[in-house]
């Protein structure tokens, strides 16, 4: 039988403030374990949570940005369980009555928009760190995650492959990060994401049980994890097994999701509201200032980057991945570089460079004025792209402006035609081989004597000039 795939995604995303979210304790990451907390955060009997305005208004943003509608009135609840990072017993969170609820996001799949509903966007409070690796086979809890606050995203269940999960959370990623809301870094935490997965027979309109895939470090291991999850269920329902609802881990190292425990349900959690805090109430106005305040979004400038610079769209993808990356492109434009130039020397060589270095775009030395100015020095002649790659090289290195390093290290371009016709004969005249290759027909001959002729003034020779001179000797 074949089977079609539904998959729902759940991401709770830390949100990017300074104190947790119903007391003033620091959110510093990687602080000494336990350092970081109170007796709020600690769950000690009698204390009271006061909300953090910012973590609601971080919220409103989110929801606002995933196309929610933001709910003028919401209220907190406890979700009952014990577990030992949960030093109450209880999580602060929200049940029925979202903050923010009936949104979307629109993805690309191999040419193809897709359009996937968000079913709520809550917020709540993460919970301790357990740590299982301490020497002697002890486990500890650190409690200055306890506290911080979180949004969890819920999709509706409209994603249908690992291609199509991935899409989605590099959006959310992109969109968060824009908001400047969360650093959506998955290695220190900021961003976890689970899948919900099931099967049904192909064309049917039912839902298969569902599998909840928890522990997964990157989004590179979601779709392997998702994959794999499908490949488990279609063997278990082929060969007339049962698939069981239940929270599976994933395991990097073997490749595989491995049973943790049976999913629980709503009322397992026996939700009722949280009676230290009072209701939320977003009014128009707030909600109106919180709006006016958001950033040009991912997909809008997206589409802007293509319009108003004549960029492909796998271009305009790429330079609109992070807020960084877009604000430096057009910086390096209004700084008087050409669009096209600009986008492949910054996709290109200052890529690979940040890439190699390990650096965000918001470390780099090379200012976008300065990376303009030199490709200017390449527009009007001065230099050679080849040379310019040497420049890039030093500017990123040591900060200094291109005219500087070009007047230091006499890298001026040689457009004379004098001098180019004297490097040009003594080519021609050194290399009969070639010369004669090309003349009977070998148009390849002709690329190594323009890398003689490079060769011979140090790169400095104007490229375009030499090809001219060069067939023009040639022919001659």
């Amino acid at each position: 039988m074949e089977y079609d795939a539904v998959i729902g995604m759940e991401v709770h995303v830390e949100l990017s403030t300074a104190s947790k979210v119903f007391c003033s304790c620091s959110t510093q990451f990687n602080a000494p374990a336990n350092t970081n907390v109170c007796p709020v955060c600690l769950g000690m009997p009698g204390v009271l949570p006061v909300m953090n305005r910012k973590a609601v208004e971080y919220s409103v943003a989110a929801g606002l940005a995933l196309n929610c509608t933001i709910s003028r009135w919401s209220k907190m609840d406890r979700k009952n369980y014990f577990y030992p990072d949960l030093a109450k017993n209880y999580q602060i969170s929200q049940y029925d009555l979202p903050l923010c609820h009936g949104g979307w996001i629109d993805i690309r799949v191999g040419g193809v928009t897709k359009r996937i509903g968000i079913t709520r966007a809550h917020l709540e409070e993460d919970t301790a760190r357990n740590t299982h690796t301490l020497s002697g086979g002890v486990s500890g809890i650190d409690f200055n995650r306890s506290g911080v606050a979180l949004l969890e995203i819920v999709t509706e269940p409209d994603i249908s492959s690992a291609d199509e999960a991935f899409a989605y959370l590099t959006e959310l990623k992109r969109i968060l990060q824009y908001l400047e809301v969360s650093d959506c870094n998955m290695e220190e935490g900021s961003l976890r994401a689970e899948a919900n997965v099931s099967l049904r027979p192909r064309g049917s309109a039912g839902f298969g049980t569902k599998t909840e895939v928890k522990n997964v470090a990157s989004f590179s291991g979601v779709h392997k994890a998702i994959d794999y999850e499908i490949a488990r269920q279609r063997q278990i329902l082929d060969s007339g097994g049962t698939v069981v609802q239940e929270t599976r881990g994933w395991d990097a190292d073997r490749g595989i999701t491995v049973s943790q425990r049976t999913k629980e349900s709503a009322h397992d959690y026996r939700y009722f509201p949280e009676p230290d805090l009072v209701p939320l109430a977003v009014d128009e106005a707030w909600e109106a200032r919180i709006r006016a305040s958001l950033p040009e979004l991912p997909q809008a400038r997206w589409r802007r980057f293509q319009e108003a610079y004549g960029l492909s769209p796998y271009d305009a993808e790429v330079l609109t991945a992070s807020r960084a990356m877009a604000d430096y492109f057009e910086a390096t434009v209004a700084a008087g570089a050409g669009a096209k130039p600009a986008a492949n020397w910054i996709m290109g060589d200052l890529q690979a460079l940040l890439v190699k270095n390990g650096l965000p775009v918001e470390e780099c030395k090379v200012a976008s004025g300065e990376l303009a100015a030199m490709i200017r020095l390449i527009d009007d002649g001065t230099i050679s792209g080849k040379i310019a790659k040497d420049i890039l090289l030093e500017m990123f290195d040591t900060g200094q402006s291109p005219t500087s390093i070009v007047e230091a290290k006499g890298l001026i371009q040689i457009s004379d035609e004098s001098e180019l016709e004297r490097i040009v004969a003594e080519v021609v005249a050194g290399n009969p081989g070639p010369v004669e290759d090309f003349r009977n027909g070998k148009e390849k001959a002709l690329g190594f004597l323009v890398g003689q002729a490079m060769k011979a003034s140090r790169g400095k020779a104007n490229p375009k000039m030499i090809n001219e001179m060069l067939l023009k000797a040639l022919e001659n």
